[in-house]
C-alpha cells in the first residue's frame, strides 16, 4: 500500500545495482549482527541509535536512503537537517571527486583558490555589514567561536540564551544549550543566562496570530490587527532577565530564528526585533544561529533571521552548508572580526580546499535547482497536509513551521496538552519507518516529530509522507481502542 514513488534514471539504476552487489559482498564478511556487536564493543555508548532495530544504511540518492537489505526510505530528517541539496547530489559529488585529485588539504596559512572563491560567494548572500567569514568544521565550533568573539569585542562576559535552545555540545557551548538531556554533571554555564522561551503553544501566553506560519496554534486570542499580547508579555520576561540576572553591560544574546532540536519552536513575529534592540542598548551583540534554518530552508528567505526583519552582528552556520561534508562558518562585521586579530586564532581544518569546493557546489546547487523556492512550495503543501491531520486526530496538539522546517507536537489530548507518552510516540515513529518514512524527534519531552527533509523533496514525496503518517496515526487509534 505504501511503496512510494520510485522513478529513477538509467544511470541511477546502474548505480543502484552496483550498490546492491556491494551490499551482498559486505554482508558476507560483516553481517548485520556482527556490525551491532562491533558498534557496542568499539563505539562510544554515548552514540545512541534510532529505532528498536537500528537502521544499517548503505546508500543514498537525493531524498532517498537505502538500507543493507535494499529497502528504500524517504528521508524526512536529512541526517539531522544536514543534507540540504540531496544525498550524493551529482554536482556536489562531481566537485568533490575533482578536488580529491587536485589538493585535499593545506594549511590556511597558505592561499589556495577555493577559499577565496567560496567566502566571496557566501558573503554575497548576506546583508551589509556581514561580510567577514571565519570557516570552521562544525556548528559547535562555530557557536564556540561566536561566543568568544562576542566577549572579546564587547569586553563583557555574560550571554543570554533561550531555554530549549541548542547551540552545541562542547564544554563552552553547553552553557548556551538549555535542554536537560544534553547537560552533564559538570560546570558549563558560567556567564550564560537562560531566559523564558517565547513558545506560543506550550508557554504561558499565545494566540491565533502570533507566529510567522500559515498554521497557527489552537489557542485563541483577542488581539487586534498589528498587536500581539503574547509578544508583549514575553518581552517583559526578557526585560526582567536583563534587570535581574545579568550585569548592566552584557556580551550578547544568541537565538535560533526557529528552534530546531526543541521541536521547531517559532516565536511571536516581533520578538527578535525588540529583543535585539534591548540587547544592543546593553552593549551586547546579537548572534543568529542559522545551523538549521539557513540556506533557503525556510522558503521565504535564504536566512532565518531575515524572516524576523533583523540583521544580526554575528551569524553562525553549519549542517546544510556542506550537504553532509564537515564544515561550518561564522560571519560577522569587519569591526568584530578585527577584535579577534589582536592575537593568533587558528583552525587546522577550517577552510580546507575540499570543504570550500563542496560548499561552493552546494550554493550552486541551491541556486540552479531552485531549492529555496522548492522549500517554500513543497513545505507549504506538506505543512497544510499535516495541519489537516491535526483537525482529525486528538493527539496532534500543534503543527507549525515554515518552508521545509516543520514540527508536529503530539499530546495526550488537546485540552491538557500533556506530552504524548514516550511509548506511544515510539510506536507511531516505528510504524512510519516500517512504511518507508524516516522522521526525527525533538522537544524537551521528545514529544515532537521533526520534518526537515533534503530541500529537493517533491510534492509527490510530501503526499506520500502525509499518507504514511496518517496510516501510522490510524494504527495508534486502533491500538488505543483495542486496549
Amino acid at each position: 500500500m505504501f511503496p512510494g514513488p520510485f522513478i529513477i534514471s538509467a544511470m541511477w539504476k546502474e548505480t543502484y545495482l552496483m550498490g546492491a552487489e556491494m551490499i551482498s559482498f559486505l554482508l558476507q564478511s560483516y553481517p548485520y549482527e556482527r556490525m551491532l556487536k562491533i558498534r557496542k564493543r568499539n563505539l562510544s555508548p554515548s552514540l545512541v541509535t534510532y529505532y528498536k532495530k537500528p537502521l544499517l544504511l548503505h546508500q543514498g540518492h537525493m531524498q532517498w536512503l537505502f538500507d543493507y537489505e535494499g529497502r528504500r526510505y524517504l528521508d524526512l530528517f536529512a541526517g539531522v537537517v544536514t543534507v540540504s541539496v540531496g544525498h550524493c547530489h551529482p554536482k556536489v559529488t562531481a566537485a568533490a571527486q575533482k578536488q580529491l585529485g587536485r589538493l585535499w588539504h593545506t594549511t590556511n596559512l597558505y592561499m589556495h583558490p577555493s577559499i577565496q572563491e567560496y567566502v566571496e560567494k557566501l558573503a554575497a548572500l548576506l546583508p551589509d555589514p556581514l561580510k567577514v567569514v571565519y570557516l570552521t568544521n562544525s556548528g559547535s565550533e562555530a557557536n564556540d567561536l561566536a561566543m568568544f568573539m562576542a566577549r572579546i569585542y564587547t569586553r563583557n562576559f555574560d550571554l543570554i540564551c533561550f531555554r530549549g535552545g541548542y547551540h552545541g555540545g562542547s564544554p563552552y557551548t553547553l552553557g548556551l544549550t538549555c535542554i536537560g538531556s544534553y547537560k552533564h554533571g559538570v560546570a558549563n554555564a558560567f556567564g550564560c543566562q537562560s531566559t523564558m522561551l517565547p513558545d506560543v503553544f506550550r508557554g504561558p501566553w499565545g494566540g491565533s496570530h502570533c507566529r510567522d506560519s500559515l498554521v497557527q496554534t489552537i489557542r485563541k486570542c483577542s488581539c487586534s490587527q498589528g498587536c500581539c499580547e503574547a509578544n508583549d508579555q514575553y518581552i517583559e520576561q526578557f526585560k526582567d532577565t536583563l534587570s535581574t540576572c545579568v550585569p548592566k553591560a552584557i556580551a550578547g544574546f544568541i537565538a535560533e530564528p526557529i528552534q530546531g532540536v526543541n521541536g521547531v519552536i517559532q516565536y511571536p513575529k516581533r520578538f527578535l526585533k525588540e529583543a535585539f534592540q534591548l540587547v544592543r542598548e546593553r552593549g551586547g551583540v546579537c548572534i543568529a544561529d542559522e545551523v538549521q534554518t539557513g540556506f533557503g530552508r525556510t522558503g521565504s528567505h535564504f536566512w532565518g533571521f531575515q524572516t524576523h526583519g533583523v540583521v544580526p552582528d554575528i551569524v553562525t552556520m553549519a549542517k546544510g552548508i556542506g550537504n553532509g561534508f564537515p564544515m561550518a562558518a561564522v560571519v560577522t562585521t569587519p569591526e568584530i572580526a578585527n577584535s579577534l586579530a589582536q592575537n593568533l586564532h587558528f583552525n587546522t581544518f577550517g577552510g580546507n580546499p575540499m570543504a570550500c569546493v563542496v560548499g561552493s557546489a552546494v550554493l550552486d546547487a541551491i541556486a540552479e535547482d531552485g531549492l529555496q523556492k522548492n522549500s517554500k512550495e513543497v513545505g507549504t503543501y506538506m505543512l497544510l497536509e499535516f495541519a489537516k491531520l491535526r483537525e482529525k486526530f486528538e493527539i496532534i496538539g500543534d503543527v507549525r513551521g515554515k518552508g521545509l522546517m516543520i514540527g508536529i507536537e503530539m499530546v495526550k489530548n488537546k485540552d491538557s496538552c500533556e506530552p504524548l507518552p514516550a511509548e506511544e510516540m515510539s510506536q507511531i515513529w516505528e510504524d512510519c519507518k516500517d512504511m518507508g518514512v524516516l522522521m526525527g524527534r525533538g522537544g524537551i519531552y521528545n514529544q515532537t516529530f521533526r520534518v526537515k527533509p533534503p530541500m529537493c523533496i517533491t510534492k509527490q514525496d510530501a503526499a506520500f509522507a502525509a499518507e504514511v503518517f496518517h496510516a501510522a496515526l490510524m494504527r495508534h487509534l486502533e491500538r488505543t481502542v483495542a486496549s
